[in-house]
């Protein structure tokens, strides 16, 4: 899957902002405030509403006075979200853009939120008029059930009536788990299974249970478990990161999950230099955290969309780079990425077209893309991006 462009409105500092032709890496630069970590609570805020309701998402941050943009009155406003995506199986396979918009509103007599509208719809192509998947209004509406015949000249729409139970409940809950609806299961996927690092270095040191685990964990508690994971049941992956270590981090050339004898595992690196390995709490922060995001970027069922907010945390300069590839072939290979950083070095790795950033004016945030000033793409043939932001020649990315 592959989101192209988001819509946002009334949403905390943005006002009004839109950002098409997203890239599989997108990152973004922008100011202390300027709303990168907002952009990427957009799906943070989706993602809650789906596994349990609008109300909750909003009251987990601070209610809908807090979340609604300053100076938008919430008696009347609403907060607004449309996000274009399409569902590609392979990179030769072509599917039809599939537009998700919902609006939300909120009723002051029981401190509620309502969900007035809520859609999923995409063309048929070069046929008629788009066809709305689903479409809900004030928690009724329908969807379709023979999306199999889409695509087909002449097929006439075939839907059915359902009603949600509570209007601050999103339809695509419901009817997502049902394997018929399935452009509506696909964007509820990516909801329930987008990810953000927010990789914790001591948590990452931890002596784990005995056990193993699939996937990273938000804040990396689970390395060991991942670890030995790979070691047993993704064995190339396992090896495919070994290949890299030495590329990677200066002096490591084998890591190892060992069981203790209590039952719990222990992480341990073996420096070429030295007969006995080191457990993991003697090494240094930044061999953990480039280990950590090796894990993430070589899980065997990539996350459809992974956030990196500032990756470039106790790692070295030289690393950056290396880096930015992990994360662009993670990219090519399924999983979208959206970074967020303040790191020059780390964007001296970048594309033109991966380079995006956050404006504010007047008090709300616009998102722009460095592609959109000629400048900037003449600059850039000649010069690294980093040294073109440092050096304030991307208007509009600085203070």
């Amino acid at each position: 899957m592959r989101i192209e462009s988001i819509s946002i409105e009334n949403y905390k500092v943005f006002k009004k902002a839109t950002v098409k032709n997203l890239p599989r890496m997108l990152v973004l630069l922008g100011s202390n405030g300027s709303g990168k970590s907002t952009f990427f609570d957009v799906f943070g805020f989706l993602s809650d509403a789906l596994q349990n309701n609008v109300s909750v998402a909003i009251n987990r941050r601070g209610g809908f006075h807090e979340v609604i943009s300053r100076g938008c009155d919430p008696q009347k406003d609403r907060l607004k979200f449309e996000i274009k995506f399409r569902d590609i199986k392979t990179k030769n396979e072509s599917s039809p853009l599939v537009t998700y918009s919902i609006e939300i509103g909120f009723n002051s007599r029981d401190g509620k939120a309502i969900i007035h509208r809520e859609i999923l719809s995409y063309r048929r192509g070069q046929y008629g008029k788009p066809w709305r998947f689903l479409d809900f209004t004030d928690g009724e509406g329908n969807a379709i059930t023979n999306e199999d015949e889409y695509g087909k000249k002449a097929t006439k729409e075939q839907r059915m009536n359902q009603k949600v139970a509570e209007p601050d409940i999103l339809a695509i809950k419901g009817l997502g788990q049902f394997e018929q609806f399935k452009a509506i299961s696909s964007f509820r996927s990516l909801l329930e299974k987008w990810y953000i690092s927010n990789f914790k270095i001591e948590q990452g040191r931890n002596i784990s249970d005995t056990g193993v685990a699939a996937h990273l964990s938000v804040t990396g508690d689970n390395l060991a478990q991942v670890t030995k994971y790979l070691y047993d049941y993704k064995r190339e992956v396992f090896n495919d990161i070994l290949d890299k270590l030495p590329q990677r981090i200066s002096g490591i050339n084998k890591v190892e999950a060992k069981e203790t004898e209590d039952g719990r595992i222990l992480l341990r690196f073996q420096d070429e230099h030295f007969k006995d390995p080191f457990v993991a709490r003697y090494v240094s922060d930044g061999t953990i955290k480039m280990f950590a995001y090796m894990v993430l970027l070589h899980d065997p069922d990539p996350h459809p969309l992974l956030c990196i907010e500032e990756p470039e945390n106790f790692l070295h300069p030289d690393l950056l780079l290396q880096l930015s590839e992990e994360i662009r072939t993670y990219a090519e290979h399924g999983g979208q990425v959206f970074v967020s950083t303040h790191s020059p070095d780390f964007v001296n790795g970048l594309k033109i077209d991966e380079l995006f950033f956050l404006v504010k004016k007047d008090g709300y945030s616009i998102i722009k893309a460095a592609t959109d000033d000629s400048a900037v793409k003449d600059l850039s043939k000649d010069n690294q991006l980093g040294w073109l932001w440092r050096n304030h020649y991307i208007p509009g990315a600085n203070l």
